[in-house]
């Protein structure tokens, strides 16, 4: 699960970094993506996994397009 695993960590620090600059808590992006309050969390420190539905809304709440999540 190495490469898989590398890819849910970055994509954890994607979001925890343009959540963190766009001015968002975890809370309130949780609550924009209607999921529970510590989700984001757990998405960004790998504990969770997100769906492809749930990062298409997040990148349209954070205003960057999808590929972006994923860059290394």
């Amino acid at each position: 699960m190495g490469a898989e695993k590398d890819i849910y960590v970055n994509l954890g620090k994607n979001i925890r970094k343009y959540r963190s600059a766009k001015g968002l808590s975890q809370e309130k992006l949780s609550e924009l993506l209607n999921v529970n309050s510590k989700f984001i969390g757990h998405v960004e420190r790998v504990e969770r996994y997100i769906s492809l539905k749930k990062l298409i809304q997040l990148s349209i709440i954070l205003d960057i397009p999808l590929s972006k999540l994923f860059d290394f």
